[in-house]
């Protein structure tokens, strides 16, 4: 952190002069290409709502975890997202269901399983608020390094498996006859990104957490004329949307995260009426 301090220093900004804006703008510079890789797949392997579902049940872990009197619950959402998602898997492996169908009865099923816990025995509901608005502002060194895993660790998974998920994206049955491990492949990337919602989720805020894993992925579609910048725009319009949010939420004092969603939003915009000239 001192090195990344130091660069800090040289930027003649009024607002890199508070360390805390500091850790928010370098958590943003790991997140920006975290959710930019994991929003293609997310996109391609028509998982948007499934993305949506792991947040209600990382809030459900967080709820546990707060209850059993977890040090550090956000480790306990963890694993339960984990398992949410290893169910889903299962399920819908075997099922005849429709995706969308089996996301609805999952993610109703963590939402409400997660506000009984939470306010079980009259408990209050406001100490989970940091949850669903998000606080990038207060994020600390520690939660920044584990960031840093995560993103080496999703850039492994991605280098090694995105061929193969958009194959099994797209064409499962001939991702198969190819001898790829279709349920294997889902599994790992479903497992992906439950990580990456539930570590996101005190940062960002689950109320806007979907939109990251969404609008990045959406927007490069609408411009890219291959695969390769498909990731590429991907990453670039959540670096832009993160750095233009963080900048709007200290100049004007709102929420980042919903800054960031917005600029997002906006991005999409922008990048449709572009794809209707060109079309």
């Amino acid at each position: 952190m001192t090195v990344w301090y130091h660069i800090c220093d040289l930027i003649p900004l009024e607002m890199l002069r508070w360390d805390f804006m500091r850790n928010a703008l370098l958590a943003i510079l790991l997140m920006a290409p975290l959710f930019g890789i994991l929003s293609t797949m997310v996109v391609t392997g028509r998982m948007s709502f499934f993305s949506d579902a792991l947040g209600h049940s990382a809030f459900t872990g967080i709820a546990i975890g707060c209850i059993c009197g977890a040090a550090a619950p956000i480790w306990v959402a963890v694993i339960f997202s984990v398992v949410f998602a290893l169910l889903f898997s299962y399920v819908r492996s075997r099922s005849d269901q429709a995706a969308d169908t089996l996301i609805g009865v999952f993610s109703s099923a963590a939402v409400a399983l997660g506000i009984f816990i939470a306010t079980l025995g009259g408990g209050s509901f406001t100490k989970y608020n940091k949850y669903l608005i998000g606080d990038i502002l207060s994020i600390t060194p520690s939660e920044i390094g584990t960031l840093g895993l995560v993103l080496l660790g999703v850039v492994i998974f991605w280098l090694v498996c995105a061929n193969r998920l958009t194959l099994t994206s797209v064409y499962p049955q001939l991702a198969s006859s190819r001898g790829i491990h279709v349920g294997v492949s889902q599994t790992l990337f479903t497992t992906a990104i439950a990580v990456v919602v539930t570590l996101s989720i005190s940062s960002v805020g689950l109320l806007i957490l979907n939109s990251l894993l969404v609008l990045p992925g959406a927007s490069a579609r609408n411009v890219a004329k291959n695969l390769r910048q498909y990731h590429l725009f991907s990453v670039l319009f959540a670096l832009i949307a993160g750095i233009l949010g963080l900048v709007i939420s200290y100049l004007w004092g709102a929420s980042a995260g919903a800054a960031i969603s917005l600029a997002l939003a906006v991005i999409f915009a922008v990048t449709f009426c572009l794809r209707k000239a060109r079309a």
